[in-house]
């Protein structure tokens, strides 16, 4: 790999993870319920995909079969469903606590590693766990942010718990897709979830003004669409320790996004235990070690 390959695959994956840190402010701006936002992400984000797999040459029947078909039609209801969660979260307990919270999926990713794939787990993983663990519980101590809606602060947190779970699942469905494009992955997961949302969209609740739509738009064509090209071009350039730092770009930006667009100033404990479950996330993403491997007996 060119030390070319590697900065253009670290621009790539700086400008998705950018993107990724504005999806709060957009969610929230456009007004919709989360069942309206996640579809028209879909909508949006599927066309733009489709012309990217279209031009990619990544239609061809021979990359489809109906195990394919079958696991992503699961993966679909996973990353679909886990939007649906985390966007609900962001009006109940913040973008940066909703964020924050989401940031725990490395630890759902392990534990469904371990008893799914049976892979095995290190015990400065488990040390990481403990400590993101004592940071999610200064978080849910502290009284209702700013944002949040009176009452369900708490709800917002397990909604937030709910979408990194589905995520977690929905990276493990994808694993057992190698061979297939991210692209049409992608594409198909957000074709797949127009059908599962249409039932639930409320037609009559759509934006009134030109700024709504705007934010749908902005969400699915760049947020969605855009962010998947650069972020499944990144991965390939990108060693996986690289990609793993460079990944924490997303809660910093929208905890900024957070205080910037909506005012939403953290409590210190609030700061403190955020701060723990991103450091122990980066832990378990970048393999650092905080109890020392077992040394082999000697002779």
């Amino acid at each position: 790999m060119t030390t070319d390959e590697t900065r253009r695959g670290a621009i790539e994956m700086s400008l998705a993870m950018l993107m990724s840190g504005t999806i709060g402010w957009l969610v929230v701006s456009s007004g919709q319920t989360p069942f309206n936002v996640v579809f028209f992400r879909c909508v949006f984000g599927g066309a733009t995909l489709l012309v990217v797999c279209a031009a990619l040459g990544m239609l061809r029947r021979q990359l489809f079969s109906w195990r394919m078909l079958l696991l992503v039609a699961a993966g679909s209801v996973a990353i679909v469903g886990n939007w649906v969660l985390l966007f609900a979260a962001y009006s109940r307990a913040s973008i940066s606590m909703a964020t924050t919270v989401y940031n725990t999926q490395p630890f759902m990713l392990v534990a469904l590693g371990v008893l799914v794939l049976r892979e095995r787990v290190t015990m400065s993983a488990i040390a990481w766990l403990g400590v993101a663990f004592i940071g999610l519980v200064m978080v849910v101590r502290v009284e209702p942010a700013v944002l949040a809606v009176p009452g369900q602060y708490l709800e917002g947190i397990a909604f937030a718990l709910g979408a990194a779970l589905l995520y977690a699942i929905s990276s493990i469905i994808t694993k057992r897709l190698k061979g297939t494009p991210p692209h049409l992955i992608a594409m198909l997961h957000v074709g797949l979830g127009i059908v599962m949302l249409a039932p639930f969209v409320r037609f009559d609740q759509l934006p009134a003004s030109a700024s709504g739509w705007i934010d749908l738009v902005v969400l699915g064509v760049v947020n969605t669409g855009l962010m998947y090209v650069l972020l499944y071009g990144a991965i390939q350039k990108l060693p996986t320790a690289m990609t793993g730092a460079l990944s924490f770009i997303y809660p910093v930006v929208a905890i900024a996004v957070d205080w910037i667009a909506f005012g939403q100033r953290l409590a210190w404990p609030q700061v403190a235990g955020a701060a723990l479950i991103l450091l122990a996330a980066a832990g378990v993403n970048l393999g650092w070690r905080i109890v020392p491997a077992r040394r082999a007996p000697a002779g």
